[in-house]
């Protein structure tokens, strides 16, 4: 009867604390988690970077657009002021 008290308790006892095989589990479980976690963060980063070098390139290109947009501006003035020297009756009107 004692003998059958103890397996009895035995399944109990399992409940209770936590076997090394659930212990391991558990562990490979986290190990697993945690390599994608790394593997998505490493992804984030590379995309970050990619991101980044876009934005430094479309940068310098709005910067020489408005380079571009100066010089014609200036451009544009000087043909205008050309034009209303050579034609000074179309500029009075």
């Amino acid at each position: 009867m004692c003998y059958g008290q103890q397996r009895s308790l035995s399944p109990n006892r399992h409940f209770n604390r936590p076997s090394r095989i659930d212990n391991a589990l558990v562990v490979d479980n986290l190990l697993v988690r945690l390599a994608e976690t790394e593997a998505r963060l490493e992804r984030a980063r590379a995309r970050e970077a990619e991101l980044t070098r876009r934005l430094e390139e479309m940068k310098r290109f709005v910067s020489v657009m408005e380079i571009l947009e100066s010089y014609l501006k200036q451009r544009f003035r000087e043909q205008q002021e050309y034009v209303a020297r050579l034609f000074p009756s179309l500029s009075a009107k």
